[in-house]
């Protein structure tokens, strides 16, 4: 179980006599959709201002065996520099408590288990490091390279979704599903190669419950899902702009 952790708007045109229907509105472009965005997590001037991020709470495991849980810290680093570790503990299945570590320098990943050894990341979930920009890849999106392409709406939990496909230079496409009221990111897909998690899956991250960290909003929510189980990440603390040693991320 351990090691799979590893892992319109639509505008009403009427008809009055002798008077022709009104246009339909424009749908946005995909690089409207991503300005709003980034305006609505607090824009530029202030997202380019914020270099490393702590945030810690609590990481919850959803599998067939059943739901254990403990505590996670993430640490990030402009610009792409991330360390993921959480203790959970087993004892309900007999198996103590294990600690797991996913850490990515800029250039190269690993994944520790207490209980496995270490792992090196490798192929396209690799590749999908590389492209996780902090404190978001839209923030320069046209300089790295990515292009941006609309695709239909779709929804989620019933609800009209708007849906962007970031394509970069190299790695796997991202498609991205905003909120079209907000402009908030509510859910983003991307398929990885991963050995541990026995080839290609999809991992599905939904981020929720956005509040004001220094003016920038941040997710306090994050549920990941793919092959066949969910993690659950609620955060009681997030701070931006600590000081963050180089040396954690590294292997």
């Amino acid at each position: 179980m351990t090691r799979r952790l590893w892992f319109t708007v639509l505008v009403l045109t009427g008809v009055a006599a002798g008077k022709p229907a009104l246009p339909r509105a424009q749908a946005p472009t995909a690089d409207e959709i991503v300005a709003r965005y980034v305006q609505a997590i607090g824009g530029a001037d202030a997202l380019g201002k914020v270099t490393t991020r702590r945030a810690t709470g609590t990481a919850t495991v959803s599998t067939p065996a059943g739901e254990v849980s403990g505590p996670i810290e993430v640490l990030s680093k402009a610009p792409n520099k991330t360390r993921v570790s959480i203790t959970l503990d087993l004892s309900a299945m007999g198996a103590g408590s294990v600690d797991i570590v996913q850490r990515f320098d800029g250039t190269s990943g690993m994944m520790s288990n207490s209980m496995q050894g270490d792992v090196e990341v490798t192929g396209t979930q690799l590749e999908n490091m590389r492209n996780s920009l902090f404190p978001t890849p839209f923030l320069h999106y046209k300089e790295n390279g990515t292009t941006l392409t609309v695709l239909p709406k779709d929804t989620i939990d019933g609800k009209a979704v708007l849906v962007v496909q970031a394509t970069p230079k190299a790695g796997p496409v991202v498609t991205v599903y905003f909120d079209p009221d907000t402009f908030l990111v509510v859910r983003t897909l991307v398929r990885v190669n991963s050995p541990q998690l026995g080839g290609d899956i999809d991992q599905y991250q939904d981020p929720s419950d956005y509040r004001d960290v220094s003016g920038v909003k941040v997710p306090f929510r994050v549920v990941d899902s793919g092959a066949g189980q969910s993690v659950t990440i609620v955060f009681s603390k997030v701070e931006n702009n600590v000081p963050i040693e180089d040396s954690v991320f590294a292997k």
